[in-house]
């Protein structure tokens, strides 16, 4: 039997690693003094910033 790991959506990778990354950039701003309402709208322009990149940019190109 050979195992495989399931196909995973790249909108929905793209969508973790946004997540992931915007809640590191967030918490980080909170560490270092940011005020929170500063640090959750730049964590959510990251968000959207960073969804967009991974899903145009993070895949493999297609073999032809």
């Amino acid at each position: 039997m050979h195992l495989r790991p399931p196909s995973i959506d790249p909108g929905v990778t793209s969508f973790i690693w946004a997540f992931c990354l915007a809640l590191f950039i967030w918490v980080g701003q909170l560490a270092v003094g940011v005020s929170s309402g500063t640090a959750l709208v730049i964590a959510i322009l990251s968000f959207g910033a960073i969804f967009l990149f991974v899903r145009l940019q993070g895949g493999d190109d297609p073999v032809r």
